[in-house]
């Protein structure tokens, strides 16, 4: 598991790689999925994710964020979400 401020590190620091702009970084009980973003660069994240896999959390972390810059899932959002998560 990993701790709220470390996972919002990380979050900060997959912000810069996908170059986009994050305001807020908010972890809360969600029913029905792991995240949710606003085009105002306000995130938030079902406190469950802290519990997932390195791995798991950095596809969620990143198709969040690529939401920002891509807000359905086109061919572009695809391609950077396959090249950031390998």
């Amino acid at each position: 598991m990993i701790s709220p401020e470390s996972f919002k590190r990380s979050v900060g620091e997959w912000a810069k790689t996908c170059k986009v702009e994050i305001n807020e970084i908010h972890l809360r009980k969600m029913k029905n999925k792991w995240a949710s973003c606003s085009s105002r660069g306000r995130l938030t994240f079902d406190r469950a994710i802290l519990r997932q896999s390195k791995d798991e959390r950095t596809k969620i972390i990143v198709h969040e964020l690529l939401h920002l810059r891509y807000p359905n899932h086109g061919k572009m959002f695809r391609a950077l979400l396959k090249a950031y998560t390998k």
